[in-house]
């Protein structure tokens, strides 16, 4: 979805995970086009007996109206966004929008409900905060592990048996994410952040297929049978509801320890910019009080020594219910 220029799928609807990630990006997206006949195999969809082909045919697709348009037409950038974010252009695009809801609009004037965004990069939380937003509801730290090198650190991670690799691997992701907060904090300015920690199962990180597995092998330097067992033993049959979000957590502290790191070092570089920062972490899929005594008690540690080493004194939860 990151790589799409639109997003049009034969499933779902406005509430769907497609919408809401898209709605989140920025990118065009109709969701539930019923009529398409979607062949994964021959990487073709056919539509009234028109077949388009993966690479050689072209879609456009208006999310206003939810029209589908065979081949290449001309488009433009999404004008509202520009106009709210440039000043210079706001009377002539957006302007009404950005008068009423922008960060010092009406809206904002008279509100009495506030309303947080789902944002996971920078870029994002600017766009939100230039709509008004009042901070962030939840920023889904998963995400971050996707781009360019990375996705190969938490890979190795994930690999490793020992815990002397695995905190190998996570020095190299540590940078990484600290660097995303630190560039979300500035975004906010003063505004709060709830950050969700590492929520999904492992086996999301690893390729599913035997060509993937194998390029990933020649990559790490290791047999495609140890990446193909590792898959395996991560496989469950509800995935959802089984090892992960605090779970892994407690399996594997070292990770909690890292994200806590990279948040409250951030917090603390950006405070000491003179820009206030109030990070909320969260700690996902909660089913038990000792669960969350667990991930606290390494949250709370780290905090501390992180204050303790840059000799800041940051704002964040010290309770939970």
């Amino acid at each position: 979805m990151m790589a799409a220029e639109g997003i049009l799928t034969a499933r779902g609807g406005v509430s769907s995970h497609a919408a809401l990630v898209a709605r989140q990006m920025g990118k065009v997206c109709i969701c539930g086009a019923a009529e398409l006949n979607i062949d994964y195999r021959a990487k073709t969809m056919s539509v009234n007996g028109t077949v388009f082909r993966e690479g050689d045919d072209y879609l456009s697709i208006d999310g206003t109206s939810g029209m589908v348009y065979a081949g290449q037409l001309p488009s433009a950038p999404a004008e509202i966004i520009q106009g709210v974010l440039d000043d210079d252009k706001t009377a002539q695009r957006g302007g009404n929008l950005s008068q009423l809801q922008s960060a010092d609009g009406l809206v904002q004037q008279s509100h009495a409900m506030s309303v947080r965004t789902n944002a996971d990069t920078p870029d994002q939380v600017e766009n939100a905060v230039a709509f008004g937003a009042s901070g962030i509801g939840l920023c889904r730290t998963e995400h971050m592990f996707f781009e360019g090198d990375r996705i190969d650190a938490m890979r190795e991670m994930i690999l490793a048996r020992k815990v002397d690799d695995r905190q190998k691997a996570l020095s190299k992701l540590l940078p990484y994410q600290k660097a995303d907060f630190i560039g979300i904090f500035k975004a906010l300015k003063g505004k709060p952040a709830t950050i969700r920690l590492l929520d999904p199962p492992l086996h999301e990180f690893l390729p599913q297929d035997h060509s993937a597995q194998s390029a990933l092998a020649d990559k790490m330097g290791v047999s495609v049978d140890e990446i193909a067992r590792r898959v395996h033993e991560l496989h469950e049959q509800n995935p959802m509801l089984g090892h992960r979000g605090c779970r892994l957590g407690i399996s594997f502290p070292e990770v909690t320890e890292m994200q806590a790191q990279a948040i409250f070092e951030a917090a603390a570089e950006v405070q000491k910019s003179g820009i206030k920062v109030h990070p909320e972490v969260m700690i996902p899929l909660v089913g038990f009080d000792k669960e969350l005594e667990n991930q606290v008690e390494i949250v709370r540690r780290v905090a501390e020594q992180v204050q303790a080493q840059k000799k800041v004194k940051l704002n964040y939860p010290r309770r939970y219910p």
